[in-house]
Formats: structure tokens, sequence, C-alpha cells
């Protein structure tokens, strides 16, 4: 893990991913331990837990303060759907609106 950035609803993360490695192995194994932690920490109350989905993008490291850092202020301007619409849409990912943001 190379930066995180957590917002009210959603995370950042900017990672180097070893080739080898799936995304969907890596996200599922992100969202496992987060959640085992968070609920014996007790950091909240009642229960808790990640939507079913995510989104991936690819960057290069050059480009860490542009997708990662800053993010709060960032979204004061544009809010999350909006922006990760934005990002399916220049990564030319196809998608459907029933199974966005569930």
């Amino acid at each position: 893990m190379i930066v995180i950035n957590n917002m009210p609803d959603h995370i950042h993360i900017f990672i180097g991913l070893n080739p080898g490695q799936a995304i969907s192995d890596l996200v599922r194994d992100i969202k496992q331990n987060s959640s085992k932690f968070i609920k014996k920490k007790r950091m909240l109350i009642g229960n808790f837990a990640w939507q079913e989905g995510y989104g991936a993008f690819s960057y290069s490291h050059s480009q860490i303060d542009e997708v990662v850092k800053n993010r709060e202020e960032h979204h004061r301007k544009k809010a999350l759907k909006e922006e990760y619409l934005e990002f399916l849409e220049k990564f030319g990912i196809e998608y459907d609106m029933r199974y966005v943001f569930d």
C-alpha cells in the first residue's frame, strides 16, 4: 500500500500491485481484514459491512497527488457518484446504472 485516504463513505487506496495478484483477491482481503479490525476494535456502533462492489483503476506512481491526495477538498466540489461515473467513462468501462452504488 502506497497511500490511503479515507472519506466518510468511501476510501481511495493507491497500491503497487504484483502482476500475478488478482485485484478481486486483493480487494477481498482488504475488506475482510479491515472489517475484522473495525469490529474487533468496536470502532462503530452497530454493524459494519462494505458494499459488495468496488472500483479499481490503473494509474502511474506520478499521479498519486492527482488521484488520492486532497480528496476531502476535491469531494466538496464533486460528489463520489459523479466522480465514479467519470472514471468509468474515462476508462471506457461499460456499466449498467442499476448496479452502480447499490
